[in-house]
């Protein structure tokens, strides 16, 4: 179990300092509930000099934003506007006062990554904002001990820390509700909540798998490209997440539609309507989802996006569940729920066929040994200490 000490986010916080230093706004991104406020409360209290809050679903904090620029330009220091998606005519205030000679002012934006939001703050500020994505919690942060806690209950703040699994559980279950009841319209989605919510279910059901457009129009009696629309709106919201296809010149005929994942796997589970570990550990989707939770965590762990990565699959069966490209570099990873993971005939054609530095196969199992020649399988609870980053000297 976790302990009562506060889960500290140095990374993220890290990440802001960085950001804040390079550009005038930075705005944090992510689900609802993530943690996005407390991560911004934690950043200014480590900071030197003024800050300033705002609410802006507080009517107080609304009224103090009567007239915007009379409430903004004398402010020094940080500035922090939480919920920015309530008011996104204060964009263009921003961009003028992120001109000013010498920056008096730093402004933190927190808001769910709304198309409107994203859209508005990049056409606005174009040249002077900054995004940090908000993840929820990882291995990384919570312990490896703690590692089948935020496997089954996801890395909501809120989720991961509840007294019990049910509570968890029924956290979860009202997180879903909200969001599809109210949140979806307040964040730009023009699609009707009961028609999203069964998408999503339906999403949760194919976790792992190749996207298949013409499955889904069926099953809604809809278009292709209105079901795409669906997706894409869900993965805009930060609640599903597409891993792209690799495809190169080689003789074989790869697989170009994307994976679709969960982006939290106390979601996935919540909505396949599993409480509990046994009753995960009892269900078809147990190897999906322990494969996309691993998956979300090595991205995490090497810092990269969601965007960075792909995977690759060729018509005759071989396949790669991530793959890492940076220039002539090629890292593959394999994720499998056993302890006795072996050399599979298709890992070494992927190998051969990627040209792969380096093939990690990420584990279930307590230790960390070599399976051939540049290929090592990593524990899952090893990861920090296993898998190296970018930069760091490899273990071998």
């Amino acid at each position: 179990m976790a302990t009562g000490k506060p889960i500290v986010r140095s990374a993220h916080l890290e990440a802001l300092a960085r950001l804040l230093a390079q550009s005038p706004v930075v705005a944090i991104l992510g689900a609802r509930q993530v943690g996005k406020t407390t991560l911004a409360r934690a950043f200014a209290a480590g900071r030197r000099g003024p800050v300033t809050f705002f609410d802006l679903e507080r009517p107080a904090d609304l009224a103090r934003l009567a007239d915007p620029e009379l409430a903004l330009e004398p402010l020094r220091g940080l500035v922090v506007l939480d919920e920015i998606q309530q008011r996104p005519d204060l964009l263009p205030l921003l961009r003028v006062l992120a001109d000013r000679p010498r920056a008096p002012a730093r402004f933190l934006l927190l808001g769910s990554a709304s198309p409107d939001l994203v859209r508005g703050s990049s056409e606005s500020l174009a040249g002077r904002i900054a995004f940090h994505f908000l993840p929820g919690f990882s291995l990384e942060e919570v312990g490896a001990g703690n590692l089948d806690r935020l496997w089954v209950r996801g890395g909501f703040p809120r989720s991961y820390l509840a007294r019990s699994e049910a509570a968890s559980a029924q956290w979860r279950r009202s997180f879903v509700r909200t969001f599809l009841e109210r949140d979806v319209l307040r964040l730009g989605v023009n699609i009707p909540p009961p028609t999203l919510g069964r998408f999503w279910s339906m999403l949760a059901h194919y976790h792992g798998q190749i996207w298949n457009a013409s499955e889904f129009a069926r099953a809604f009696g809809v278009s292709e490209s209105t079901v795409r629309r669906y997706l894409d709106a869900l993965a805009t919201v930060s609640v599903i997440r597409q891993l792209r296809p690799w495809s190169e010149n080689l003789k074989k005929r790869q697989v170009k539609a994307p994976k679709v994942y969960l982006s939290d796997s106390g979601l996935l589970h919540t909505l396949l309507d599993l409480e509990t570990r046994d009753d995960l550990l009892g269900h078809p989707k147990v190897g999906a989802s322990w494969e996309g939770f691993l998956l979300d965590q090595v991205i995490q762990h090497l810092a990269l996006r969601w965007d960075q990565c792909w995977f690759w699959a060729t018509h005759g069966g071989a396949e790669l569940d991530l793959l890492v490209s940076r220039g002539s570099h090629r890292i593959g990873f394999e994720f499998k729920r056993t302890s006795t993971p072996t050399l599979t005939p298709s890992m070494r054609i992927a190998l051969e066929d990627l040209r792969l530095e380096r093939l990690y196969v990420v584990h279930a199992g307590r230790e960390t040994f070599p399976l051939a020649t540049n290929v090592q399988a990593i524990a899952a609870g090893r990861l920090r200490e296993d898998l190296p980053r970018p930069g760091e000297r490899r273990r071998r």
